[in-house]
């Protein structure tokens, strides 16, 4: 059995990962929840962007954005993400891989609503990824879904929520010398079966 405390104790990833999270919404001064999100094009050339995470559940981490987008469209052809969240306050980092699903149902109208006004119209006015000739477009198409839609704008069809299920989730804390601590969660199956914990070389 490896022994695994302080820090790295207890029986549940997500929980772990849930109180990392909010040592570092204490800690971090900007944004603690974003993450560097990792998806592969037609060709099998990575692709990398920082994004936010909204929600750490029990068995998933979920994040929002336009379904047309450059990662939208490389997450619907392969099924699959990684992503990596660093906290330099903490020395601290999780990493995860796995199978992706879209949320497009309650909880994906219900994280849109929440969101300030100019947000929800700017989801409906960007063509997240495409080509914009000018600042000024994005601000007429802002003005056009304003007009449309009023101060109460529906989620659009476009927008929406995914979930990444881990098939394998590592933390990992800085140590002295580059002699880091890593521990890695595997499971072979998403949402089933015992996770596998090892401990990797720094």
């Amino acid at each position: 059995m490896i022994r695994r405390d302080g820090i790295f104790a207890g029986d549940d990833p997500f929980l772990l990962a849930r109180a990392w999270l909010a040592e570092a919404e204490q800690a971090e001064p900007e944004d603690p929840n974003a993450i560097a999100l990792a998806t592969v094009d037609a060709d099998g050339l990575p692709d990398v962007r920082m994004v936010l995470l909204k929600h750490i559940e029990d068995d998933a981490f979920v994040f929002y954005t336009n379904y047309d987008s450059t990662k939208g469209r490389e997450i619907a052809a392969t099924g699959k993400a990684a992503f990596v969240m660093h906290w330099k306050s903490l020395r601290r980092q999780i990493r995860v891989r796995g199978t992706v699903t879209r949320e497009d149902g309650a909880a994906a109208d219900a994280y849109y609503r929440s969101r300030a006004l100019q947000s929800r119209l700017g989801a409906w006015a960007s063509h997240q990824s495409q080509p914009l000739a000018s600042h000024d477009e994005l601000a007429a198409r802002v003005a056009q879904a304003r007009a449309q839609w009023g101060d109460d704008p529906p989620r659009p069809p476009f927008w929406g929520g995914f979930r990444i299920h881990p098939l394998e989730i590592e933390f990992w804390h800085d140590g002295a010398f580059r002699l880091h601590d890593r521990f890695r969660w595997r499971r072979e199956t998403v949402n089933r079966g015992a996770w596998r914990i090892e401990c990797l070389n720094p």
